[in-house]
């Protein structure tokens, strides 16, 4: 090997050493797959258990089963404008910090009803113009977007609509003679 070729390793091996300081390894990578949204895993895991405070699951599974938190990220990120996205994306972040200064706890260390308590006062926030006003506002629009978009993920999901309500896109035969004892599940008709 001659010498300008090891000069030239050796600058470059420098040179990227030089560099790896200023390399940040502490952040958590965002989701690739919401290409609108900076979206991190715990946030999607904070999304899914509110989801699942809002629809918990019972006797029929919930919405964290039904995977609901990837349809509230979707219909964000494809339906929202970038400043509804923005103010979702500020009261997702915001939402950590307000558990922690309301009841003095993580979300996920809260009981069933202090979740439920916590998300009905959330959704009543109110802003203003100042940036704790903003905070809340934005709190207060991430809450009732997520409510809405559970539900609505909830009752399209393939589950709800094949096992539980099942969907018939024609509706079936008309027959004025059936007894109110005599009908099976409720069909739904599109």
């Amino acid at each position: 090997m001659n010498r300008r070729h090891a000069l030239r390793h050796i600058a470059l091996i420098s040179g990227g050493l030089a560099l790896i300081p200023s390399c940040d390894f502490s952040k958590e990578d965002i989701l690739a797959a919401y290409q609108k949204l900076k979206v991190t895993a715990s946030q999607k895991a904070l999304l899914g258990a509110i989801s699942d405070t809002i629809i918990p699951a019972g006797e029929i599974k919930g919405a964290l089963d039904l995977d609901v938190a990837d349809f509230i990220l979707v219909m964000v990120n494809d339906c929202f404008t970038k400043e509804n996205q923005e103010k979702f994306t500020a009261g997702l972040s915001a939402f950590p910090d307000y558990v922690n200064q309301t009841l003095g706890k993580k979300y996920e260390a809260l009981s069933v009803k202090e979740k439920e308590q916590l998300i009905l006062d959330a959704a009543k926030l109110e802003g203003d113009d100042t940036e704790e006003g903003k905070r809340k506002a934005a709190i207060a629009y991430f809450v009732n977007s997520t409510k809405r978009f559970t539900i609505q993920g909830y009752m399209a999901s393939e589950y709800i609509q094949t096992e539980i309500i099942p969907y018939s896109l024609i509706p079936g035969e008309y027959n004025g003679a059936v007894l109110i004892s005599d009908l099976q599940k409720p069909r739904i008709n599109g």
